[in-house]
């Protein structure tokens, strides 16, 4: 693995950008880059935590407090001060909805992904008919909000494939979310026009020489193209953008800083933008060849990141994920999270057991269906919503 590495630094420097790729106007990388480096995430004491939770406006200061080590005997504090703010914003709403994957055709070299494009996979990218047979199969369910994902292939998976997958998603769903390849602003305006409402893209670490490391080839190596991903998709005419780091590929105090940090940049620089965060953490998958710096998140650490998100940007919204168990969700929509997918599958063609499928990207948590996790929603006193909105 060190020798592929080495061979793809040499190839491809990971800052430089591709031909095609836009460079946009922006401070936002260096200033977030500047600010992750400055801060010793073991200085803090805790007096710096009190003084941080007795604050009524966190600064990014207490932000970064609220991430160190010397909090995590606070977390309980931090979950109850987080929940009053959770449904001060949202009430008792908690959006339902479900990813729908497309193909995992992909064309770059990540080495913890499932669909990197060495593993050895089933491979399979859906047609109009058989999007067609998913689409109604979710809706079925009562589902009215979707999450549309491609491996990040453009030769597989091109924008005029999106854009009539985005089409026919606007058929069955209220809701249409895209999670694909980063895209330039024209073609973001271009699926925007379609239909499509927000993006969520993953910088997966904001550590460049652990990005390096990670993504040894492709067109995602390229960390800062990637990074201003939110707002070439702003700029495009999407409502809303998600953010988040996949917890356990790098140090977990940065990560999220960092993440937490460009959001609120971000929404500083487009204050009408609807911001919000996922919570992945590194989950088992096909073909993984992970360094040894790279060995999850505990438990602890995905509390401790999420209240933090809440207590910096109350009115973000905040994604909890299939890749956690059913009871660390059903917890977590107390204290924080506002949105939860249901009726998962990760692999291509599932939903509606179509004849041949694709593998999946990785492994979930929580199997549930959506009926299953709509009652479990209902039974703890909240209220289950299947679309957070309608397009306009």
């Amino acid at each position: 693995m060190k020798e592929k590495q080495n061979l793809a630094a040499a190839a491809q420097d990971c800052m430089a950008y591709l031909p095609g790729m836009e460079i946009i106007e922006s401070d936002i990388l260096r200033e977030v880059q500047h600010a992750a480096d400055s801060v010793d995430f073991n200085a803090f004491t805790e007096r710096d935590i009190k003084a941080a939770l007795m604050r009524k406006h966190k600064t990014v200061q207490d932000f970064a407090a609220l991430l160190s080590p010397a909090a995590l005997p606070f977390l309980e504090e931090m979950a109850q001060q987080a929940r009053q703010l959770t449904f001060k914003w949202f009430g008792a709403a908690r959006s339902i909805f479900t990813p729908l994957y497309l193909a995992n055709y992909c064309e770059n070299y990540c080495v913890y992904c499932g669909f990197n494009c060495h593993n050895k996979i089933n491979r399979l990218k859906l047609d109009e008919d058989g999007m067609e047979r998913e689409m109604q199969a979710i809706a079925a369910t009562g589902l009215r909000e979707i999450l549309l994902l491609t491996g990040e292939s453009r030769s597989m998976s091109g924008v005029e494939y999106i854009a009539s997958a985005v089409r026919l998603a606007r058929k069955y769903f209220a809701v249409v979310g895209l999670e694909v390849y980063p895209l330039n602003s024209d073609e973001y305006a271009y699926l925007h026009e379609c239909g499509a409402d927000y993006v969520t893209v993953f910088q997966e670490t904001y550590d460049v020489d652990a990005y390096a490391k990670l993504h040894l080839a492709g067109h995602k190596r390229v960390f800062p193209y990637r990074f201003y991903t939110q707002e070439r998709a702003l700029k495009g005419g999407m409502r809303g953008v998600a953010f988040a780091p996949l917890m356990g590929l790098s140090g977990f105090c940065r990560d999220i800083f960092a993440c937490g940090l460009h959001a609120y940049l971000v929404q500083r620089k487009y204050p009408a933008a609807e911001i919000s965060f996922s919570c992945p953490r590194l989950r088992p998958a096909e073909g993984n060849e992970l360094p040894p710096e790279a060995n999850g998140t505990d438990l602890r650490h995905l509390v401790q990141a999420v209240c933090a998100y809440r207590l910096f940007m109350p009115q973000a919204g905040i994604t909890v994920s299939s890749r956690e168990g059913a009871g660390v969700r059903d917890n977590l929509l107390q204290i924080v999270a506002t949105k939860i997918s249901a009726g998962v599958s990760t692999g291509i063609g599932t939903h509606s057991k179509q004849e041949r499928e694709g593998d999946e990207q990785f492994e979930i948590d929580d199997n549930r269906s959506v009926d299953e996790v709509f009652n479990s929603i209902k039974k703890a006193g909240l209220q289950p919503v299947l679309t957070d909105g309608s397009y306009v």
